[in-house]
Parts: structure tokens; C-alpha cells; sequence
């Protein structure tokens, strides 16, 4: 009986012992069942000049790796390392082997091999091994210029078409040499694209540059051969008056909450004219940069001249610095023209569009932006009555606001402002019939031409 016993409690002890031992192995993080987990930052091509960006992690810790080029002529190593010490993330940089620049291979695979020092699996530890399929695209796209304006100015526009043929096309767009890209649109035929180009008025210089990338990060540029014109403008100086600070300043500064608070006129009118101004153009520039998506193959312009008989009081590009008893406060750039002719005179567009904004924008009071198409939009404020609504289609000829004094305006006018891809231009073109011609309809006629007998 005792030796009965005895066995029971030995058979219950190496029970016991089992159990505490798999419990071990299943809670011990010496036991750890995840394999590693492989990624790689990819979106299936390669050029072969990157370095793919491979990344390995493990919880316990790697104990080797390998990764492994497949081609049409076999498997090739391109890095195996067994690590002396356990690393629970790695990130590697895998070159193109030599010579393989030369290989014929439209498709190849990248394999990653990978183990951990986990003692699971029989004291084997986790594996893992993943296979990525990657297009090899060596050739950078194809770049050349259609038909281009002749000349730009500071300040002015211009219109580029060019044509762009890659497999793999990934963007095109064309960059200024201040780091702005114009976003081009499709153009006539499958390849073709257009874009109107911009020059900002407070830049010194301009470059325009077209600018092509392949999903494999292959990247062509084309230089688009402008002439040119450094348009000067007028540098105002403006003597600050009490009564000015004291009269608009003050009813601006009760409207505006980055004036809510300040009590010093001087402070109150350079936040108006920095901050309010800055806030303002900024919600104008988002408005404005948006361009199609849908090919095109015509682009017709009117000139421009919204206010019948309306007289210019201020000029577009004016530098204006504003000083108090001699002391420099502030200065801002006038991005419009300013047109004056009757109190609440009608103000008509002579191009079709869509009016993307007809709300109150601070300085420029009430404002409605129309879009004409192609990234150009036209730019009507301090109205005193506005009488279309966001979304709606504008004709030829349509009456659409009534000019005022809200906002920032001492009397009765229109601000009219064009704007190209969130970009200030100068009116002036725009209203200019045989500048429309010469810039915009001849180039967009002898690029259809051109395109037409290849």
C-alpha cells in the first residue's frame, strides 16, 4: 500500500514537472514563436542604381540573414551574414550586383532569407523568407519641347507644351528654379502635355525646367528656352497718417481676432497688413493652384476687362513700404489692378468658368475667384455685392458682382486679380489681345500642327 503510494506521488511529481516544463516553453521568451518579419520599401520597380531599403526585425533577436538576386541565369548572393551577436532590427542597403547593369532581365525577384535565436523549433528558432517580384526599368523617359511663349516677364506668364513617352510614367510636372512645380495637364494626344508657367513678381529670376519620373525612379529633364524680361515696377513709399490709423486701421483692427487685444495702431496696422494679409493669400493661393486632371485639347482666352470704362488707380506689382514719422513699419506687394469707375458698378467676366469661391476674405473683402481652366483664375474683390455662388458656371458677358469698398479699401473699386497655379500674374497680359495671341492661341495652334505631322 505504501510502495502504491509512494508511486502516485513520484507519477504526480514528473506531472507536475512536464507541466512546469511547457509552461516554461510556452511563456519563456527564450521560446517565442513569431518568425522575423521582413519589408521592403518598394513599390515593384528598380532601377538598379538605388539600393533597395530591406528591413528585418525579430523579438528575441536575428541570428542570420541572406538575400538572394533570382534572374533568368540563376540565384546570385547578394549578402549573407550570420551575426555574432543578436540584433532585433536591421536595415540594409542592397546594391545591384556588378554587371548587372547588363542584364537582359525585364522582371527579377529579390529573395529574403532571415532566422531568429529563438530555441523554439527544436532549439532551430523561426524562420522566415520572403519573395519580391520587382520590374527592372533601366531608361530614363524620353523628354522633349513642343512649342513654347517666346519670352516671359517677372511678373508675367508664359505657356510650355511638351511631350513625354516612358512605359512606366510615373509624374511629370515642370519646376522653377525657386522650387515651385507647375503642374501639367494632358494635352491633344496620348504623351502630350501643357502648362501654364508663372514668374512671381518678389522672385529676381526665373528657370523653368520639364521635369519627368518612372515609378523606378529613373528621372529626365528638359529646359523650356525662355527669353527673359526683368520688368521693373514701382516702389511706393507711404507716409502714415493718425487719422488713416485712427479711421480704417481701428474699424479693420475691431474685425479681425489677430487684432483682438493690441491697443498700439502702429502694431495693429502691421499685423493687418502681414499677418491679416498672409492669411488671407494664403486661403487665395490653395484656392488657386488646383488644376485638371482631364486631357485637353484646345485652350480659348478672351481679354480681359471686367469694369466697363473702369479707370486703373493702382498697378499691379507696386512695392509698397509704409512708414510713420519717418520710421519704416511695414510693406506689402499690390498682386492686382485696381479699377475704379462708378459707386457699386457692375463688374462682368468676358470668359466662361467655374466660381470656386464667393465668400468674405478679410483685406479683400467680398470675393469670388472664377476658374478658367488650365490652372488660370481670375480674382474679383472688396465687392459690395456678389452675385454668384461656389459652383456655379459663369458665361461671357455675365454679370457676377458689383464693385465696392469691403475688406481693406478706402473707396469704391474692384481689386481684379489672375492668378496661375496659386501664382500672381500681372492683369495686364491677360487683358492684352494680341499678348493672348502671340503667348497662348499661336502656341497652342502650331503645337497641334506639329504634333499632327509626326
Amino acid at each position: 500500500m505504501r510502495r502504491k503510494n509512494n508511486s502516485s506521488f513520484m507519477g504526480l511529481g514528473i506531472f507536475a514537472l512536464v507541466i512546469a516544463a511547457s509552461l516554461y516553453v510556452y511563456f519563456s521568451a527564450s521560446f517565442e514563436r513569431n518568425a522575423p518579419e521582413i519589408q521592403m520599401q518598394t513599390n515593384g520597380y528598380w532601377n538598379l542604381k538605388k539600393p533597395l531599403q530591406i528591413s528585418i526585425k525579430d523579438d528575441t533577436g536575428l541570428q542570420s540573414y541572406k538575400v538572394i538576386l533570382r534572374t533568368l541565369s540563376g540565384d546570385k548572393e547578394l549578402r549573407y551574414e550570420k551575426l555574432l551577436v543578436p540584433q532585433g532590427n536591421i536595415n540594409l542597403e542592397i546594391e545591384a550586383p556588378r554587371g548587372a547593369y547588363a542584364m537582359k532581365d525585364k522582371k527579377v525577384q529579390v529573395i529574403v532569407q532571415a532566422q531568429d535565436v529563438s530555441k523554439w523549433n527544436f532549439f532551430n528558432g523561426n524562420t522566415a523568407l520572403k519573395v519580391f517580384p520587382l520590374v527592372i526599368d533601366k531608361k530614363r523617359p524620353r523628354v522633349s519641347i513642343v512649342n513654347n511663349s517666346y519670352k516671359i516677364s517677372r511678373g508675367g506668364s508664359a505657356l510650355v507644351i511638351f511631350r513625354v513617352s516612358d512605359d512606366n510614367l510615373d509624374e511629370v510636372y515642370v519646376q522653377s528654379n525657386h522650387g515651385k512645380h507647375f503642374k501639367a495637364q494632358p494635352f491633344y494626344e496620348e504623351g502630350y502635355y501643357i502648362a501654364l508657367l508663372a514668374w512671381p513678381v518678389t522672385d529676381r529670376g526665373f528657370k523653368a525646367t520639364v521635369v519627368a519620373k518612372d515609378s523606378a525612379g529613373n528621372i529626365a529633364k528638359s529646359y523650356v528656352p525662355l527669353y527673359l524680361k526683368n520688368k521693373q515696377y514701382k516702389l511706393s513709399k507711404i507716409k502714415l497718417s493718425d487719422k488713416f490709423l485712427k479711421g480704417k486701421i481701428y474699424d479693420l483692427a475691431e474685425e479681425f481676432e489677430e487684432t483682438q487685444g493690441v491697443e498700439d495702431k502702429l502694431e495693429q496696422f502691421k499685423i493687418i497688413n502681414e499677418d491679416v494679409r498672409a492669411k488671407n493669400e494664403a486661403l487665395i493661393h490653395k484656392i488657386t493652384s488646383v488644376v485638371p486632371d482631364e486631357m485637353i485639347s484646345d485652350f480659348k482666352i478672351n481679354k480681359m476687362y471686367p469694369l466697363k470704362n473702369g479707370k486703373v488707380v493702382a498697378h499691379f506689382g507696386d512695392h509698397r513700404k509704409y512708414y510713420y514719422k519717418g520710421k519704416f513699419i511695414s510693406e506689402a506687394y499690390h498682386l492686382g489692378i485696381d479699377f475704379a469707375s462708378h459707386a457699386m458698378a457692375p463688374i462682368k467676366t468676358q470668359n466662361s468658368g467655374t466660381v470656386v469661391f464667393s465668400d468674405y476674405n478679410g483685406l479683400y473683402g467680398n470675393m469670388p475667384i472664377i476658374s478658367h481652366g488650365l490652372g488660370l483664375y481670375t480674382l474679383y474683390g472688396h465687392c459690395s455685392s456678389v452675385e454668384v455662388s461656389k459652383g456655379e458656371e459663369v458665361s461671357p458677358g455675365e454679370k457676377i458682382a458689383n464693385t465696392g469698398k469691403t475688406g481693406y479699401a478706402m473707396g469704391d473699386h474692384l481689386h481684379f486679380g489672375v492668378l496661375v497655379q496659386g501664382i500672381e500674374v500681372r492683369p495686364q497680359e491677360w487683358m492684352d489681345k494680341k499678348w493672348i495671341k502671340l503667348n497662348i492661341s499661336d502656341i497652342i495652334k502650331n503645337a497641334k500642327k506639329i504634333i499632327d505631322n509626326r
